[in-house]
């Protein structure tokens, strides 16, 4: 990684033979995409154009989008369509998301969601709904919500963490601090990200939390490594670093493409900080089945029984 932007081509869209994926095909992947289509169901996997949608979906692992598809905020590296919702909210999701999941028989399931600042607390009932619902249809299933920063109010941070009771509370870094502005938002912050992460780890400390950052975006090495500490220090347990492809020629450019050992390197330096699991790699995502199958392990290692575990946590009805 160059260690001062200036060093960094200014475009790198000729993709390495590393980011190379087969297309997505096989009997699982068309029973996934299937049940997908008929409970009408939006995914991340192919609202955001996940490279890993074809493995996945093949092992039978998605993740949902909930609050609609259309997003009311234009972060430049996202492909997730941009709009104002004024409001719209349909009251029978989190029962249709929870028996469209539990036909789906996952034992990990991540929720994921647009941005809804036209909502009074940014859609945060309607994702603690749809964890209760899909706990009471399967409570067996592992839950992740992957949410946005809710403008920075914490009391809707708490409605998720409190009244949801998720397994693992996630929100998303995505870049260093000086290209904040550049890549997400103008509404998102660094300070706002950590601020609302170390919110959702007070108010239930033996929760794992979980954040995200993209690589190739023009941050240099020690830019990145500094955001990896602020995210260690504002109580983050899962780190996941993945590699920023362009999704159309219309979003933010790649800078440069990191190579498979720069992503081992970061892991090591991850682990060093004290994150209790860290994947990294080229086509590591948010949601990727390598750091789910880590909290899988550790949540169900908690007391021997998940069910149990989550008795100890508090929850408000």
């Amino acid at each position: 990684m160059p260690k001062d932007p200036s060093q960094a081509p200014a475009t790198a869209e000729r993709k390495p033979p590393w980011l190379k994926v087969r297309a997505p095909g096989g009997e699982r992947y068309a029973k996934i995409k299937g049940l997908l289509r008929t409970y009408d169901l939006h995914t991340v996997c192919e609202e955001a154009r996940c490279p890993n949608v074809g493995e996945c979906w093949a092992e039978g692992t998605a993740t949902v989008m909930i609050l609609g598809d259309v997003c009311t905020r234009g972060c430049s590296f996202c492909a997730v369509a941009t709009g104002n919702p004024q409001g719209a909210l349909d009251p029978r999701e989190p029962e249709h998301t929870a028996r469209a999941l539990a036909a789906l028989e996952l034992d990990y399931v991540v929720l994921t969601m647009v941005d809804r600042d036209d909502l009074l607390d940014g859609g945060a009932a309607h994702v603690a709904a749809t964890v209760r619902a899909l706990r009471r249809r399967r409570p067996e299933t592992l839950v992740e919500t992957l949410v946005g920063d809710f403008q920075g109010r914490l009391e809707d941070v708490a409605t998720v963490v409190l009244r949801g009771a998720p397994d693992v509370f996630s929100h998303n870094l995505e870049t260093v601090e000086r290209l904040q502005r550049t890549v997400r938002d103008a509404r998102c912050s660094q300070a706002r990200t950590l601020a609302v992460l170390a919110h959702a780890k007070a108010l239930a400390p033996a929760r794992y939390t979980k954040s995200s950052l993209m690589v190739g975006l023009g941050e240099t090495e020690a830019e990145l490594l500094a955001a990896m500490r602020a995210l260690r220090e504002s109580g983050v347990d899962v780190l996941t670093l993945g590699q920023y492809l362009r999704p159309t020629a219309r979003h933010h450019p790649v800078a440069r493409y990191a190579s498979p050992e720069e992503f081992a390197a970061w892991a090591r330096e991850g682990y060093g900080m004290g994150f209790k699991h860290v994947a990294s790699g080229p086509l590591v995502r948010s949601s990727y089945r390598a750091s789910e199958a880590f909290l899988s392990r550790a949540l169900k290692a908690q007391g021997g029984v998940v069910e149990g575990a989550r008795r100890r946590l508090p929850v408000v009805p």
